[in-house]
């Protein structure tokens, strides 16, 4: 039996992974569907910033030009910053993608036509950059605005994201961070903000190589040396440059998309350490670097970074990103989960409620397992005493118990892999294995006869997917099956205990494979 006393404290717990959570584009964040989504997550699992995609498209009318001139347009990007300010939340800023009146070549990425050619002149977008860091500073005050963040582009080492080559995209950087901090040098930039860690050197040259990929030639991908991309890279172009880094940013999912044998592109996950190991990978490259205090911040995340993963809508992944949050919650700044909502278009609107969309809550509001894996994070208290495979545990504010048990079966050592839509029956398969785990835990050092309250969330309580299924899975729900799913998915079991006379509880209990409960003491 292993005891855990309140008075034994390990130092502070900072919820750091409550930072920043993801979202599509920024005009969607101008939904009345998706400010509602926004403001619950902010108010259930207490979500700080949003970043999105998109802030400069076309679709927000920033810049048009007429005769000589550029013209500036902030108003759907005030209107959006503040509606999320309404939320009680903060932009976590994305400079990107190229105004179509600034940009070199027509190439273009999602149905929405993001351009993602390099501006063929620099100049302009440092203008571009400066009128709209004067226009915030403005509008919001320098106070404010020096508590945001501001990262250069999304996934440039990507030729989906980002047509130029790597020094290309460092002299964006540099016109960036340069036309900012000229204005307000307080004011967080950062970068480069790539994609997924690779075994390779498809991206170690100026654009990336896919001949060098090896993902699948590998013997054992989990034991090969995956490494981030650009970041070492850029460290030294930027102190070779004499720019500042407040941030560096990268994408660690545990998953990498290659060609294999036959050239059909695909994506593998890892093992399920994969995201841990990559973000100590990081943190011992910094602390080498020419800026080893510049903050850890991990833009974007997730068990996949696939809209179309039938695994997201399921236990599993959501005790996975639980389990990782948790394992490495001492490697990063922010860890940011890739998204809040279901409210995201890159591959266009999902063909039915349920499609593995990268969402916490799915189109018509109905929340997921993931929802409740962070709405018990947020539950857990500021003050450390135990953090180990299974279990966290910690002291409110007011000294009293908030842990949660969790439990990633030993049996399954990869992480949970894609199952693109409409395989929810696959998906189902691997929430059916692995066997229960008995926990046996005494903890000491509460009120006497101090109220417990217990929260179960497994694959039959707490999700919706159940009842999903009974419905036939229907593509586009009645009013009355969405509040149906809305009460199911919503429907955790929970339990009341108490401590004794002397202020011990003892939880004795068989914990589901797939599953969690949450611990606190009234």
């Amino acid at each position: 039996m292993k005891t855990i006393a309140l008075e034994e404290t390990k130092g502070p717990f900072p919820h750091t992974w409550e930072y920043c959570v993801g979202a599509g584009r920024a005009q969607e964040g101008l939904r009345a569907q998706w400010q509602k989504q926004l403001a619950f997550v902010n108010q259930t699992c207490g979500f700080q910033t949003v970043r999105f995609h998109g802030l400069f498209h076309e679709d927000m009318f920033v810049i048009s030009k007429s005769e000589q001139d550029f013209t500036y347009n902030w108003q759907y990007i005030d209107s959006l910053f503040d509606a999320i300010m309404d939320c009680h939340m903060k932009p976590f800023v994305e400079l990107g993608f190229c105004p179509e009146i600034l940009a070199s070549g027509d190439k273009t990425q999602f149905w929405w036509k993001a351009n993602i050619t390099p501006p063929k002149d620099l100049a302009q977008w440092g203008a571009l950059i400066s009128e709209f860091i004067s226009h915030l500073l403005h509008r919001f005050g320098k106070e404010e605005i020096e508590s945001w963040h501001f990262e250069v582009w999304n996934e440039p080492n990507l030729k989906g994201f980002w047509s130029g080559t790597k020094t290309e995209y460092f002299k964006l950087y540099q016109t960036s961070v340069e036309a900012i901090k000229k204005i307000d040098s307080n004011i967080p930039v950062g970068g480069p903000a790539t994609s997924n860690f690779v075994p390779d050197q498809r991206f170690a040259g100026e654009k990336e190589d896919i001949t060098l990929q090896a993902t699948f030639s590998l013997a054992n991908i989990d034991k090969a040396v995956w490494k981030p991309v650009w970041v070492e890279d850029f460290l030294l172009w930027c102190h070779q440059h004499k720019l500042p880094v407040d941030f560096i940013s990268c994408h660690p999912y545990p998953t990498d998309f290659a060609f294999d044998e036959n050239n059909k592109k695909k994506g593998l996950s890892r093992k399920v350490s994969a995201t841990v190991d990559d973000l100590q990978e990081v943190d011992a490259l910094l602390k080498k670097s020419p800026y080893p205090n510049a903050q850890r911040y991990f833009t974007e995340w997730s068990s996949s970074p696939s809209s179309r993963d039938c695994s997201h809508d399921y236990m599993p992944a959501a005790v996975y990103v639980m389990k990782t949050l948790l394992e490495s919650a001492n490697l990063y700044d922010c860890l940011s989960y890739w998204t809040f909502t279901d409210v995201f278009e890159e591959m266009g609107a999902g063909n039915s409620a349920f499609h593995g969309g990268l969402g916490m809550i799915n189109f018509q509001g109905i929340v997921k397992p993931v929802w409740h894996a962070f709405r018990f994070l947020h539950n857990l208290g500021t003050t450390l005493l135990c953090n180990e495979e299974g279990l966290i545990a910690t002291t409110t504010e007011e000294k009293k118990l908030s842990a949660i048990v969790y439990h990633y079966p030993h049996s399954f050592q990869q992480t949970v892999p894609i199952h693109y839509y409409p395989d929810f029956d696959g998906a189902q398969a691997i929430e059916e294995t692995g066997s229960p785990l008995t926990k046996d835990i005494l903890f000491t050092g509460l009120k006497p006869h101090a109220t417990i309250i217990l929260e179960y969330v497994d694959a039959q309580h707490g999700s919706a997917m159940p009842l999903y299924k009974q419905m036939g899975r229907p593509s586009s729900p009645s009013r009355k099956e969405i509040a149906a799913l809305k009460a199911a998915a919503r429907a955790t079991t929970i339990k009341k205990a108490g401590a004794d006379e002397k202020g011990r509880y003892h939880l004795s209990q068989t914990i589901k494979a797939w599953s969690f409960v949450s611990i606190r003491e009234q």
